[in-house]
Parts: structure tokens; sequence; C-alpha cells
């Protein structure tokens, strides 16, 4: 069985179960992350845009120093009006004033008479009331000179008196999913409204993380749409009589703008060093500048950036913007016809794209290396990320270019993690399993390389080398345990590194013998070679610790040697409870048979013909044909060409 396949199943496992739980958090916008993301990047896209043309607007703005010289907010509608006659005379196609007039004034002298003969009930003093400046009427007389819109705010009570000014005609089905909608709206007072030829929402609602990134182009007021005071600034400019909703879009004279699914505009936010050259502080209308004509066939947008009128919000280009630069943000917008749109289809497509990506993904993690996986998949998302900032820049679509190639990285991210982690726990496992086993460089090569190791069973021809101690029995039955003990330890660990020296695997030690094949679990060239040079070793090293002082006490015993070569079964053998890397096979239990025949043969190192056939000419010469318990006929059997052979017939082993 290959290691890998399993390894990389399970990190395709582990990447399926993540890909499912962010594709769902993904497709339901858990915690408004989604939504939230997608703009965050969006928003870097459209300031990475080329700057669009400049409107034909000017901004009016009743700043700071403005108030600093003719009072402080809030101004009378005296005062306003002045403002506005000056404005006029400047010659705009349009005055667009990005405020609310609530109410019936209430500061100026008329207005202030009619209080009073209300409250005290004097008819004298109502009698003065028309005969003093009224508010109301001036700014009435000013916003008549020119064509004017005005603002005007949603109301969460029903408003079934609030009338719109501008006429919308819709043509052919139209329905959004997902409208700006109250109860009702709350306008200007009757005699300034009858003046005006545009009411449009000045309201602006920011997205969940305190940005504003949209302005109403229409929204439901109770029973009646109401336009946003851009789109209306538009139609006034190009003098259209009427909105109309055709094929998904709101048209405003010559401009175009796509309704979207929730009817509001996407802005294009401009930094704030750009405002100043769209801009005019209002005092200088005030006291007498521009010259008249200054403003000829522009749109005149009054509205304030003092901090003390409190109209300032968050945008995706600055921390503090002005309500009516955001206003002309979007009126410069809808001029440059380039329009942010996201049409409900995106959403789906979005949905296929993530899963879509995610099943790539896992895909290059299950067929390809990690790291190859890893380009695969960053190549994917970039393709993705790349191909929606595209349709951004040239179809002005806003196909999420973050949130897909997310929820793929994520998969994408978990597969190879788990995969990683699944090889380390394997190379653990592989590790404990082998390293008494094998020589550490074979146990690193094996863990680094796990896919080049079968557990679950082959054939492979491997060279079988066993061991014993010549007169162990009778050892132990005269030896003090503890010496026996420390003697066999040394004999082992001399073994043991001789094997691994020679590329071998100590299968097992039972009793005195040492069980070693070559040729397993990786492949070893020359395995028959390299086993015999392991025997010729063997022998050396365990005369010379005969010698040694601790092993001559005890009467240590020669080491006889038998190996065979042959095909064998190879593989994890056992149970739940205890496995053993093993091998069965013909060559295997003859190899032991061959240990056992040195005894008779009068041979230290038996080597059987399997292995005999693998070596070079004159390494090895026949010794005697033997009869070998399991095997029909005779076994020709050999031993080192430098061994001493005595002269031997045939013999059958017991």
């Amino acid at each position: 069985m290959n290691l890998n396949a399993p390894i990389r199943s399970f990190a395709v496992r582990s990447g399926a179960v993540a890909l499912l739980c962010v594709f769902t958090a993904f497709g339901l916008d858990a915690w408004g992350l989604r939504e939230r993301l997608r703009e965050t990047v969006l928003d870097a896209i459209l300031r990475a845009s080329p700057p669009l043309a400049a409107a034909p607007l000017t901004i009016i703005d009743i700043d700071s120093a403005t108030l600093a010289r003719h009072g402080a907010w809030p101004w009378s509608r005296s005062q306003m009006a002045r403002l506005v006659e000056k404005i006029a005379a400047a010659g705009p196609s349009t005055i667009v004033i990005d405020m609310l007039f609530a109410g019936p004034d209430r500061l100026s002298p008329a207005a202030v008479a009619r209080a009073l003969a209300e409250e005290t009930g004097r008819t004298d003093i109502a009698a003065l009331a028309p005969t003093l400046p009224d508010g109301d009427a001036a700014l009435a007389a000013a916003l008549a000179l020119r064509p004017a819109a005005l603002g005007a705010v949603l109301e969460n009570v029903a408003t079934p008196d609030f009338v719109p000014v501008t006429p919308l005609l819709v043509e052919g089905p139209g329905r959004l999913r997902n409208p700006w909608h109250a109860a009702g709206a709350a306008g200007p007072p009757e005699t300034l409204r009858n003046v005006a030829q545009g009411l449009g929402l000045v309201a602006i609602a920011s997205d969940t993380d305190g940005v504003v990134r949209r302005v109403p182009l229409i929204a439901i007021a109770g029973e009646v749409v109401l336009p946003g005071l851009a789109i209306e600034a538009v139609r006034l400019h190009d003098g259209a009589s009427a909105l109309v909703v055709a094929d998904g879009a709101l048209l405003a004279g010559m401009r175009s703008a796509p309704l979207g699914t929730d009817g509001r505009l996407r802005l294009r936010a401009s930094a704030p060093e750009t405002w100043l050259g769209r801009t005019v502080p209002a005092y200088r209308l005030l006291d007498g500048m521009p010259a008249p004509g200054a403003l000829d066939g522009r749109i005149a947008l009054l509205g304030s950036s003092a901090v003390e009128v409190g109209a300032l919000r968050r945008t995706a280009a600055a921390d503090a913007a002005p309500t009516v630069q955001i206003q002309a943000d979007a009126v410069t917008t809808l001029f440059s016809g380039a329009i942010p749109n996201r049409p409900a289809i995106l959403e789906p497509v979005e949905n296929a794209g993530a899963l879509a990506l995610g099943v790539l993904a896992l895909a290059a993690v299950l067929l390809t290396a990690p790291l190859i996986a890893s380009a695969l998949g960053g190549l994917l998302f970039l393709a993705w990320g790349s191909g929606a900032a595209l349709l951004n820049h040239g179809a002005n679509l806003m196909l999420d270019p973050a949130g897909p190639p997310l929820v793929g990285a994520v998969a994408l991210g978990v597969g190879l993690v788990a995969g990683f982690a699944e090889t380390e726990r394997r190379e653990r496992h592989l590790r404990r399993r082998f390293e008494q086993h094998l020589a550490p460089a074979v146990v690193a090569r094996i863990a680094a390389t796990p896919g080049a190791l079968k557990l679950g069973g082959e054939v492979r021809e491997i060279t079988a080398l066993f061991t014993d101690v010549e007169g162990f029995t009778a050892m132990t039955e005269r030896a003090a345990p503890d010496a026996l003990v420390r003697a066999l330890d040394r004999y082992f660990d001399t073994l043991t590194e001789i094997v691994f020296a020679h590329g071998g695997m100590c299968d097992k030690i039972v009793g005195d013998a040492v069980h070693a094949f070559f040729n397993m679990p990786l492949d070893l060239d020359d395995h028959a070679g390299k086993a015999l040079a392991c025997a010729r070793a063997i022998r050396a090293a365990s005369e010379r610790l005969r010698t040694e002082p601790e092993f001559a006490a005890l009467g240590f015993g020669r080491t006889r040697i038998g190996m065979e070569t042959g095909r064998a079964i190879v593989g994890d053998v056992g149970g739940r409870r205890k496995l053993d890397y093993t091998a069965h096979g013909m060559a295997i239990n003859t190899a032991a048979r061959l240990e056992v025949a040195n005894k008779d043969l009068g041979t230290s190192i038996c080597v059987g013909p399997g292995t005999a056939a693998r070596l070079p000419a004159g390494a090895v010469r026949p010794v005697a044909a033997i009869v070998v318990r399991g095997v029909s006929g005779t076994v020709q059997v050999y031993a080192p060409v430098e061994d001493p052979i005595p002269g031997l017939e045939p013999v059958r082993p017991n």
C-alpha cells in the first residue's frame, strides 16, 4: 500500500470538511464578513482605477470660515435666501441643496409674529406678520430664480400627506430585491416645495463597517418612490421632467444608472486633495465673489463641511467626508457613465466560483505534491482575482475578487496542513516501527519518502541471514544471569550495527539468534553481495568478542550463519494490537536450515544456491549437496571461498 495515497486522502477529506464549513459561511455571509471583505477589496480596486473626468458641478461650502464671518449655525432662512440668491446670480444650471429644511421657518420676524399671535390670541400681532420679513417667502423667491432640488429624509412613521415632486415612470417589469424603504418621508414645508423642481433624499446609510459606499438612487417611502439627491441633480441639469425605470436602470435625462438589487449607486469616492478644485467657500459668494456667470451651466451643490454642522461621514477614501462631497462624488459617478454595477447574477456566480476553486484546490492536493498544489492553487486564486479586477475596470461589474479565492485558500490550506500533519504522524510512526530494525539513515529515507514503502504486502526478492551462537543453551545453564545479559547486549549491539552498516534490516532477535533481511523494506543494490559481506563481518566481530575476558569467562561459542536469496512475501503481519513487518517464504526457511547445517558441515557461513547464483564468480565455492527439510531433493550449499572446508558427504540435518 502506497503511503502517499492515504496521506493525500486524509488531506483531501480534511480540506473537504473545511471547504463545506467555509463555503456555508460564505454563502450565508456569516457575521457580514463576506460583504465586508468584498467591499474593502473593491474599494482598493476603485481607488486604483483611473480618475473620473470632472463633472460640471461646483460645491458651495458653508465651511467653518464662512460661519466665522457670517454667523454661527444654524442660519435663518433669510440668511440662506441671501446665499441662494448669490448662487443663482452666478448662472448655474441648477441649485441642489444638501440639507433638510424641516417644518416652517421659526426664526424670521414674520414667523415670530405668527407664533406670538397664536400664543397670545392677539389679532393685531397676527395682522402685523405679513408685513414683516418672512424667511420661507424669501428662500422660496430665491429658489425660484433657478431650477432647484431640495432635500428629504425617510421617516419611521407613516406620512400620508407627503407628496413627491418628481414623476417616476416605469417601462416594463421592474422589481428591486432589497430597496431602501421606510414607512414615510419628511421634506421641506409647502412654501418651499411648491417652488422646488426637484426633491431628493439627503439621508445616506453606511455599510456594516461604518463606511459610506452608496447613495440612494430611489427609495420607498410608504407608498411613494423618492429619488436620491444626486440623481435629481443630474435630471435637473439635463432638463428632464421625469425619471424613468427601464430594463433594470434608472434614466435621468441623458444619464442612465443601473439599479442593481437595492436601488443604490456605488460611489467612486474621491480623496480630500481633489475636493479643493471643485469647492468654493460660501463666504466668497456672500462677499461678492465670484463674479456673475462664474457658475454658468454648472450644478451648484450647496452644503457644509463645518464640524459644527455635523454632516461628516467616513468613506473609502476619507475618514471624515462632508456629505456634500459624497453627493458630489455621486454626481460625478453618474456623469462618468462608469458606474460600478452589481447585478443579482453575480452572487450565484461567486458561490459557484468559490466552490469550484475549493474543489480544484483539493484536486491539486490529491494529485500533486504539496509545493505544486500550493503553486497551482495560488495561480487559480490569482486568476480569479485578476479576472474580477479586469471586470471591475473594464465592464464596471463588481465581481467579488477576494471571497471565492479565500474559500479556496482555506480548503487548500487545511488540506495541506492536514497532509503535513498526517505525514508527520506517519513519519513518527514509521520511525518508531523501524528505528530498531534499520540504520538511522534508512529510517530517515523512509520518513522522507513514505511512498516508497509498502506495508500492506508485496512479493520481492530478498536475502535472508540467520545467526546462532554455538552452545548457547549449555552456556545459559552455567553463566551468571547479569553477566550473560551484559554479554548478550554487547553481542547484539555489535551484530545489529554490522547489519545496519551493510544496508540490512534486523527483523528480530530470538534468544541468541539474529534474523536479518536485505533488500527490504527498500531496494538494495547487490543485496546478496552485501549480505555475504555482512556475514563475514559478523563472523570476524564475534570472534574478536570471544577473545575478550567477559566473553571468554562465559565460554561464548562461535557464531554460525546461514543465508539464502529468493522471492518472499513482505509486509505487516499481525492483528490490531501487534503488527510485525517481516517476510515469509522458502528462502527464509532455507536460511534458517542452513544456519543449523553449519554444525554438521563444519562451516561457519553456509550460503544457499539462490545467494550463490547472484554472487560474482569466485566469491563462494561449493561445500556439499544436503537435504533440507521442506525442500525436495538435495540442495547445493556453498561457503566463502576463503573458508577451510572439511570433506563431508551429504547429510540429512536433524
